[in-house]
This record gives C-alpha cells, sequence and structure tokens, in this order.
C-alpha cells in the first residue's frame, strides 16, 4: 500500500508530498531514518486536508538566514504566536536560540489594515532592522526582523492594495469597481 504519510524517529507523522523527506516538526531528515507506513492511504490524506477550514493568509516571513534558510511562515488575521513549540502559530524549528514560546508576536489587524510586531512574553528579543522590539511596531514590506540566530523578512499580502472580505469569495484589490466582491 503506497502511502503519502510517514514517521520521523521522533514519531512525529507528515505529509511526505507536502514537506518533502524533512520532518517539520523537528527538522530531521527521514530519508536517512527507518520509515513506518501508516497505512492511511493519499485519497484519506487529501480528504482530512480538505476538511481543514480555510484561514487565508495575510503575509509571510521568510528566512533568509538561519538553519531554516528558504521556508516561509504564513502570517494569519490576528495575533500570530512565533516560537519552537508546537502550539505555536508560527513554529519555527532548528533554531533554539528561538525560544519555546511566544518569542515575539506578528499580529495582522484587519479594520486598521496594518501587521504589527509585538514583544513575546519569554525572555528572546526579537529584532527590527537591527533595533530591538520592546514596543508593538508597525511592519512595511520587506522589514528584515531577526531571532535567534534566524533573519526573517517580511512581506505582507493584506493591506492597502489587497483585503479579504468576510464572506468566502469576497475581496477588496486595485481595480474592483465593486468593492467588496470578486465580480
Amino acid at each position: 500500500m503506497n502511502s503519502n504519510l510517514t514517521r520521523c524517529a521522533n514519531g512525529h507523522m507528515f505529509s511526505v508530498r507536502r514537506h518533502g523527506t524533512v520532518c517539520p516538526y523537528c527538522n530531521l531528515e527521514t530519508n536517512t531514518q527507518e520509515k513506518q507506513e501508516t497505512g492511511i492511504t493519499e485519497d484519506d490524506v487529501e480528504k482530512l486536508i480538505g476538511y481543514e477550514e480555510a484561514d487565508p493568509v495575510c503575509g509571510w516571513l521568510v528566512c533568509i538566514k538561519g538553519p531554516r534558510q528558504g521556508k516561509d511562515y504564513k502570517i494569519r488575521d490576528g495575533k500570530n504566536f512565533i516560537g519552537r513549540a508546537d502550539d505555536m502559530d508560527i513554529q519555527i524549528l532548528g533554531d533554539n536560540e528561538i525560544s519555546r514560546r511566544n518569542h515575539a508576536v506578528i499580529a495582522f489587524d484587519k479594520k486598521t489594515k496594518e501587521t504589527v510586531l509585538l514583544p513575546g512574553d519569554s525572555n528572546g528579543i526579537a529584532y527590527l532592522s537591527g533595533n530591538a522590539a520592546y514596543l508593538p511596531t508597525n511592519l512595511a514590506a520587506y522589514n528584515v526582523i531577526e531571532m535567534g540566530q534566524s533573519t526573517f523578512l517580511f512581506i505582507p499580502f493584506c493591506g492597502e492594495h489587497f483585503m479579504w472580505g468576510d464572506e468566502p469569495g469576497d475581496v477588496t484589490a486595485p481595480g474592483d469597481a465593486g468593492a467588496g466582491t470578486n465580480d
């Protein structure tokens, strides 16, 4: 039985199609480890993935330096807590200088259409363009954020030029004749 799911040596189960051969939880290469088949078919995985609620992306952090160089992290509406723990909204693995929980927070406020970097409640410090972020600070396109041994670039999606609407299919973009719809 051909399965799309595999298990790393630490017991984490993940989709090979989605994440390749590197465990997204512990950054362990599974090609060198003995793989354990789960018995779940690729069709079952697609159905399970289809049941996930859509939570539209509002921007990205892209790791440009550090252990996860090239990896992108989605920023969603509201507060996005950053850390290494499994329950973090933005989980950054492989950099043990990033706090496990709440190293920093990136919040997108759809009312003001702004993305803000907030200090976390851990001992870790996030730096925005080389300055420690002790207070909430608005982010602009291509701002550089440093945490631990890693450096990230902020890429906005929602804001002045595009916004998701309240209903599925509703968007507001430049040139929309009927702002708030996708007609």
